[in-house]
């Protein structure tokens, strides 16, 4: 991970003395397990350019954390990537630009803007290129997004979903490098830290003399603060959000998309539907989260089958869709299949509270599991669920799976959804553009059809494919759902 500052033009040597850094020296740190490195490969009267590098040590990243016990959390690219973990790392090493507080020869030189090139990656972001681009262009920069060309052995993505942002523009010191602080965790959308108050303070701080009259301001603060009771604070302070993410530029419904897939598996948390609609009293609607329509389309249809006393929920994730399922009247037993530890102790902690609570039929059951396994207790359930799990399965070991699911499981129903690939169009996502940074295809309402064809020539299966979330002629609905039903075998 790493930032490259480049000043250009009369008195760009001043830079160093800004930084508070010696040219001639190499600025070389080592603090709680990670490295920090500020080397100056250009320094001359008119031309300053100093990179900045942060290289942690993975394992301290994880150990002694409440994931630690996870190996999951070992594999993951933190250590890699530009990120709110990078700005915590040189924030120290760049205390005296971001205060503006340098010898007092050069306190005249902080408001001084400089032609400034500002180089750093590599950024793993959920947001499109052209939303990046939104977010720094209103500060006056020009922006180039660049990504690396993947070649694999087989057809999964041509181009990397990391991104190396470079921005080019007259600013000042002290403004550029506050304006990183803030939009690149915004970018990255990961926090390292517990988000208080304090992030409110942050951002006045950073913000100050730009965010106020930023387009993307409530994209900004939203991502920053996350949390609704922190948002309304900030609210309480600095005045309601603005609409500032309008609907021509589609900024709004590409937000929407990516904080609706933001979770693997089943999606749990910050997901929204699209914009409220109005009411028959002309008010707004609250918007109904996409995730919220995908769970009562699949309860409604469990509720109504005639036979559903054992219910498999594969890749349950938190185990929210479990514990509706266990509501639903003559359901007996709910296996939650989840692979990931820590996903199966909060899925435990959900359902302990389940206990004693009035219209519970089944207490569902967290156990390990794959569909990359053959387990036993998979076979002959009324109903199984994929919600949502699909996309994150390479194309090329589908039809392996569904074989075994429908030859060798035999569930009387399947269920299975999947996003609409054609529905992205609505969201104004860029057309190579995933829905979630770990989706491995997204189908159309065509190319999901010819699946299904293919999968139920196989096995002694029907199937019907139904919509779940707003309609929108010519692109169908954001949520494709499938519902697999077991032929009866004929008696002769």
């Amino acid at each position: 991970m790493h930032l490259i500052l480049k000043a250009s033009g009369a008195d760009a040597g001043i830079v160093s003395h800004l930084l508070a850094k010696n040219p001639l020296n190499i600025y070389d740190r080592v603090d709680k397990g990670v490295r920090v490195r500020m080397v100056y490969t250009t320094a001359t009267e008119n031309e300053t350019e100093v990179l900045i590098h942060a290289e942690p040590d993975p394992v301290d990243l994880v150990r002694g954390t409440p994931d630690g016990y996870d190996i999951t959390q070992y594999i993951n690219d933190r250590e890699f990537v530009t990120s709110s973990l990078f700005c915590s790392y040189i924030r120290a090493a760049l205390g005296t630009a971001l205060n503006g507080k340098p010898k007092e020869d050069y306190v005249q030189w902080v408001g001084h803007a400089f032609e400034l090139e500002l180089t750093f990656g590599p950024v793993a972001s959920d947001l499109p290129d052209r939303v990046v681009e939104e977010l720094f262009s209103p500060l006056g920069y020009a922006v180039s997004v660049e990504r690396g060309e993947l070649s694999y052995s087989f057809d999964l993505k041509n181009r990397s979903t990391v991104r190396h942002i470079i921005l080019r523009g007259r600013n000042t010191v002290q403004h550029a490098l506050r304006q990183l602080f803030l939009l690149i965790p915004v970018l990255d959308n990961y926090k390292h830290y517990f988000i208080s108050e304090d992030e409110i303070d942050k951002i006045k701080r950073y913000g100050e003399g730009w965010l106020d009259a930023h387009p993307l301001k409530e994209l900004i603060v939203k991502r920053t603060l996350r949390f609704s009771e922190l948002i309304r604070q900030y609210e309480r302070q600095e005045g309601a959000l603005s609409a500032s993410l309008g609907q021509e530029s589609g900024i709004a419904q590409v937000l929407e998309t990516v904080i609706q897939e933001n979770n693997v598996g089943h999606q749990e948390e910050g997901e929204q539907e699209h914009p409220g609609v109005e009411s028959d009293s002309g008010q707004s609607e609250p918007p109904v989260r996409l995730n919220e329509l995908r769970y009562r389309a699949i309860t409604d249809v469990v509720a109504a089958l005639p036979v559903k006393r054992r219910i498999v929920d594969m890749g349950a994730g938190e185990g929210k869709l479990s514990a509706r399922l266990s509501y639903i009247p003559d359901v007996e037993s709910i296996l939650a299949v989840e692979p990931s530890g820590q996903s199966r102790l909060r899925a435990m902690e959900r359902f302990a509270k389940l206990e004693g609570r009035s219209g519970v039929v089944a207490m569902p059951e967290p156990i390990i599991g794959s569909l990359f396994y053959f387990d036993e207790q998979m076979q002959n359930q009324d109903v199984m669920i994929l919600c949502e799990v699909i996309e994150h399965i390479e194309e090329y070991r589908l039809n392996g799976i569904m074989d075994t699911i429908m030859n060798d499981y035999q569930p009387e129903v399947l269920l299975v959804t999947t996003p609409n690939k054609e529905y992205n169009d609505v969201y104004a996502m860029e057309q190579e553009s995933f829905r979630h940074h770990d989706h491995r295809f997204e189908w159309t309402r065509a190319e999901l059809a010819s699946r299904c064809e293919e999968w139920t020539q196989n096995g002694n299966y029907g199937y019907e494919i139904k919509g779940i979330g707003e309609h929108v002629e010519g692109y169908g609905q954001p949520t494709q759902l499938v519902i697999f039903e077991r032929r009866k075998e004929s008696l002769s």
